[in-house]
């Protein structure tokens, strides 16, 4: 992106990453060794967004589970459904996470976190000696826990290297509530690092997600959201600032409400969101600040679903969508009014096999149109799912669908529109080590008369998770990133680490 179409804003403190989350971390380690042991609550994860260009590692959709009660149902919806609003859906407010951020970071931090199976069966890792189950808090269970890695990362762009060697520090809490009816589920992550040699960027991030869901009568699910992220721009983003030697630090405030209810064989719901993006400075390397706030935006989105039941395993569906997304300044640094409205929509089918198998897979079509009409429409088919599989006990596959659309902040260009796919494949090579395998791609599809060829970004990593007790694990990971441009230089990043977890 040429320098000159952006102006400049404020420099966030580089313990922003840390801050939130050690408020559930520090503090829980600092308690007396009481261990709650009660089930982890098994879930599926939205997307995921995966989640920066990268990211929501998350996978899109909310998932069914006919065949259970309500409040099962109710469950294990808890994280499709706050997901909905606003990241898991097509959208258009430049902050969706699976291409705002970097995929490879995501992917590393994924291959290092323990997770619970498709089946259900892994509530406790590791039975036989005693995993830890997380804190008793009144009527709450907090599991906090902290990776301390030292790590070495080359980024090469054409004939371009910036390498560095790096400490990173990552928090994570949850803290779910034990109620026989209702319930209020907080997770928190907080990474931040610290070079020890070279001059590549630090990336501190912030995420923290509230989900309160209320069982109301005639079966009626509520859920009431908010949500916080914190990231700095990756400098493989094509809005990113040539030359920066720090990027953009994006803000991101959301909230949102959904409402599911059962109506005998159809099942309906509906779902609004609000997100605030809040952009600062990019500073290039001779010191000289670079105003983004012509990019600040409030992004408001609804969301409407109707499915019928085939059978318990199998329920078809047809969703619609609007959205709108107002800027703060009517006309960018160039001069366009980058305002916008969208709709769109799609039809699928949710899958539910048991326990051992689930998901959904959309088709749809998508219209984006802006305020100036120098700005082409952007035209985009749609398809977006997820699909979760565990064909033994301790072997777990994901795969993850989305679509998204990004604006650019170039004179005369309108924006892209991102497909992304990723896939993890968990095992369990012996009670107490865990392999993990991640990739994935976004291909950047970008309109027929735009100046900007498309690109494709591909990654992946395999991390390995040795339990040394119930309180300690051993992590290691590499993982490689590569970013293909039909025009320009291609990018290659390579990164590899070793950490200790401490958890409670």
């Amino acid at each position: 992106m040429d320098i000159g179409k952006n102006k400049a804003g404020v420099r966030p403190l580089r313990l922003t990453a840390c801050a939130a989350s050690a408020l559930l971390g520090w503090g829980a380690f600092a308690m007396p060794a009481s261990v709650h042991a009660q089930s982890l609550e098994t879930s599926t994860a939205s997307g995921q967004t995966i989640s920066t260009d990268a990211d929501t590692t998350d996978l899109s959709g909310a998932t069914a589970t006919p065949s259970k009660s309500k409040k099962s149902k109710a469950a294990s919806q808890n994280a499709t459904d706050t997901d909905t609003a606003p990241n898991a859906r097509l959208r258009l407010d430049g902050i969706d996470p699976t291409t705002t951020g970097s995929t490879l970071d995501d992917d590393l931090r994924r291959v290092n976190l323990r997770e619970t199976g498709v089946d259900d069966l892994k509530a406790r890792q590791y039975p036989d000696r005693g995993d830890a189950q997380g804190i008793s808090v009144g009527t709450f269970t907090l599991r906090p826990s902290i990776n301390q890695s030292v790590n070495v990362e080359r980024n090469r762009t054409g004939s371009t290297n910036d390498d560095r060697s790096f400490l990173q520090t990552d928090l994570r809490s949850t803290l779910t509530s034990d109620w026989d009816r209702h319930a209020l589920t907080v997770t928190g992550e907080g990474v931040w690092q610290k070079n020890l040699s070279g001059t590549g960027e630090e990336k501190p991030t912030v995420n923290l997600n509230a989900d309160l869901r209320l069982d109301l009568p005639a079966d009626t699910i509520a859920h009431l959201t908010a949500g916080y992220q914190f990231y700095r721009e990756d400098t493989t983003d094509p809005n990113a600032i040539a030359g920066a030697s720090k990027q953009s630090a994006v803000n991101q405030f959301s909230t949102g409400a959904s409402l599911e209810r059962d109506f005998g064989l159809l099942r309906g719901t509906t779902a609004v969101a609000m997100t605030r993006s809040v952009y600062s400075d990019a500073v290039l390397s001779d010191g000289t600040k670079v105003t983004l706030s012509d990019r600040n935006q409030t992004a408001a989105t609804w969301r409407g679903r109707i499915g019928y039941e085939l059978s318990p395993a199998l329920i078809p569906f047809l969703e619609a969508d609007l959205g709108r997304t107002f800027y703060d300044e009517s006309r960018d640094s160039n001069g366009y009014a980058r305002s916008n409205h969208s709709v769109g929509g799609k039809a699928g089918l949710e899958i539910d096999l048991g326990e051992k198998m689930r998901g959904e897979l959309g088709f749809g079509y998508q219209h984006t149109e802006f305020d100036d009409s120098r700005l082409a429409a952007i035209d985009s088919p749609t398809i977006d799912g997820n699909f979760a599989w565990s064909p033994q006990r301790g072997t777990d596959v994901s795969i993850g669908l989305a679509t998204t659309v990004q604006p650019s902040t170039t004179a005369g260009e309108s924006g892209y529109t991102a497909y992304q796919l990723t896939s993890t494949l968990s095992h369990e090579l012996r009670d107490n080590l865990t392999a993990k395998l991640t990739g994935g791609t976004i291909w950047r599809d970008y309109p027929s008369s735009s100046a900007y060829a498309d690109e494709t970004e591909y990654d992946a990593a395999l991390g390995f998770t040795w339990g040394i007790n119930r309180y300690l694990d051993l992590t290691s990971n590499i993982g490689y990133q590569l970013t293909s441009r039909k025009t320009g230089d291609d990018t290659r990043q390579i990164q590899a680490g070793v950490g200790l977890t401490a958890k409670r």
